[in-house]
């Protein structure tokens, strides 16, 4: 397994469904090419967008399998997949996922302690959770909004680094103040922080975040690249594309996946919008619209900023 990971993009992977509720394979196998070939660095399977609490532990690891087989050596892969509540489960489920050959675990912050609990009992947790976990294998963190969300501490953070078994953090706090504190804590450590925010990015890169994983480099992943990379050495164009993409992930608040599934159904990757979340319906012709305005737009920013496919 990898322990050292690219800064750059890293998709949250969507899960492609069949509209009979099977996992799409094929659909799934034109994904992670069209990820790559748009310049990912790596990516992120069973995590939210991959609707991983709604999929079966044996789906996970398939899933997870799979992604990272079609992968190959092109750019590692990272996968979450425990959903349980008990720390014995949720070792059972991770050690599952870590037989598949993913590069590393990413651990959901928000099931290391209940809302309400604090962080010694979070800390308490997570080293009997990692006691459970061979060492070799590297690991992560998610700050997952769902079933609720918990932001780690910059103190907690700065434990984690000095603990060498953390290579990658998804942060989802969307403050720039505790990005910085957070990017404080792990510097020099083998952690690298990958913002999941459109709004803060421009500003976090900045600062010395490693790139970005967030739902939106499911309808424009090279734009992102495009940033990520350039973000230095052409502040003018980067700061357009960055007010662009802030502006673009208002869609998030549409109806996340069905358009984003939408998107990559009208790209030609997907056969169906089913999910196993919400009601594809949801998306209505006036929705549909939004994302096609999107898309052309997008394509209008690919030409802005001379980038070929």
């Amino acid at each position: 397994m990898k322990k050292e990971f690219p800064g750059g993009v890293w998709p949250v992977m969507l899960t492609p469904f069949t509209d009979e509720n099977e996992v799409d394979y094929e659909s799934m196998g034109r994904l992670v090419d069209w990820y790559i070939e748009n310049g990912a660095a790596g990516l992120f399977a069973d995590c939210q967008s991959s609707e991983m609490f709604f999929l079966s532990l044996e789906e996970r690891a398939e899933i997870a399998e799979f992604v990272k087989d079609r992968a190959g050596e092109r750019v590692p892969v990272v996968a979450s997949g425990h959903v349980s509540d008990s720390i014995e489960e949720q070792a059972r489920e991770l050690n599952r996922i870590a037989k598949t050959g993913v590069d590393a675990l990413i651990l959901l912050t928000n099931r290391m302690a209940r809302e309400k609990e604090d962080d010694v009992i979070w800390l308490e947790n997570l080293k009997q959770l990692m006691s459970m976990i061979p060492e070799e294998i590297p690991l992560g963190f998610y700050e997952c909004p769902y079933p609720y969300k918990r932001i780690i501490s910059p103190e907690l953070l700065k434990w984690c680094a000095e603990s060498k078994r953390f290579f990658f953090i998804k942060d989802t706090s969307c403050n720039l103040e505790n990005i910085k504190q957070k990017l404080e804590a792990i510097q020099g450590s083998t952690i690298k922080l990958f913002n999941a925010n459109s709004s803060t990015l421009f500003e976090t890169l900045q600062m010395g975040a490693s790139g970005f994983s967030g739902v939106m480099a499911n309808f424009h992943t090279d734009l992102y690249v495009w940033l990520c990379k350039n973000y230095k050495t052409d502040s003018k164009k980067s700061r357009i594309l960055a007010d662009f993409l802030t502006i673009s992930s208002l869609i998030e608040r549409q109806v996340y996946p069905v358009n984003a599934k939408y998107c990559q159904q009208k790209i030609g990757n997907f056969q169906s919008m089913f999910t196993r979340t919400k009601n594809t319906e949801l998306l209505n012709d006036t929705g549909k619209l939004e994302v096609d305005q999107l898309m052309r737009l997008t394509e209008f920013m690919r030409d802005f900023l001379k980038i070929t496919g």
